[in-house]
């Protein structure tokens, strides 16, 4: 979930008016039945999805935009229609405040991915299963020369759990803040050392599918139950687009098909070049959501 770029939400809102080049054209205005609007915020799966959708509905014959913004404008862009819909919405739990706040101008369709998870990662050969094991092995689960959590950007809300966790379990560990890269690039070496490392992590998340880790359990349920992701629409777009719809509600990806898509894109020239890559290379699945 962690960001893979920061935009102002100030910019977000200029970007959602949609203007023409003397500013007096709204995005109302510029829809047609062929064109939609996508909100897209900085999570890897959220930029997997959307792009790999502006290229398949362009295929179709649709005209796309992607506009980009933080999570918050870009739900209030989709429940305004200045945005048609966004990809990502965490449900019952993480983004239940955005949805209530929006219910009424917004509907939500799928899930598309079941089974979210948050919470402390190792890989599968580390012989631990839960957290409340881990000051056993504070001197194997080291990260430059101390015993350590490897996380993410510290103001994420996966780090802020994890505080709590290091309360809550009285862990003996420093979480080393950093970034989403960092944190795979360090698991990755430690993976393919086969060295002991523990992390901060998230499905869906394209390291799944490169690396075998399991997360571990949380008898304080400190990161909270799993959940799943839907797309969500603005109130009008079921009739104003019923057959892109018809197509969005066959979609359904999974750790693997998912978490390749991540990881294509990852190390593509662009994320909608890795995207297209992705597409042809999975034909037969893409094709059976348009059935």
């Amino acid at each position: 979930m962690a960001s893979l770029l920061i935009v102002g939400a100030l910019m977000a809102a200029l970007i959602f008016t949609g203007c023409s080049e003397n500013g007096d054209t709204s995005a109302e205005e510029k829809k047609t039945d062929k064109s939609l609007r996508l909100g897209l915020f900085n999570w890897a799966e959220n930029i997997a999805v959307t792009n790999m959708w502006k290229v398949l509905l362009e295929e179709e014959g649709y005209e796309v935009e992607i506009v980009t913004g933080d999570k918050s404008p870009v739900w209030t862009g989709v429940a305004e229609g200045d945005l048609d819909l966004h990809f990502e919405a965490w449900m019952p739990s993480t983004d239940k405040p955005l949805w209530d706040e929006y219910e009424s101008s917004i509907e939500k369709y799928g899930p598309w991915f079941e089974g979210t998870a948050l919470g402390l990662a190792v890989p599968t050969y580390v012989d631990i299963n839960s957290i409340e094991e881990l000051n056993d092995h504070r001197d194997k689960l080291t990260y430059n020369n101390e015993s350590a959590i490897v996380g993410i950007d510290s103001g994420s809300s996966l780090m802020k759990l994890t505080q709590q966790a290091l309360t809550d379990y009285d862990l003996k560990y420093n979480l080393i803040s950093s970034s989403g890269p960092v944190m795979t690039a360090a698991v990755t070496k430690a993976y393919e050392k086969k060295e002991p490392i523990v992390a901060t992590l998230w499905k869906p998340h394209w390291i799944f599918s490169q690396v075998d880790l399991k997360f571990l359990e949380d008898p304080k349920n400190i990161y909270g139950q799993n959940e799943n992701i839907y797309l969500v629409a603005h109130k009008s777009f079921a009739d104003d687009h019923p057959q892109v719809l018809e197509w969005m509600r066959n979609w359904k990806m999974d750790d693997g098909s998912l978490g390749s898509l991540m990881a294509v894109i990852k190390d593509a020239d662009s994320p909608e070049a890795g995207a297209q890559q992705w597409i042809e290379d999975h034909r037969d699945l893409v094709n059976s959501w348009f059935e």
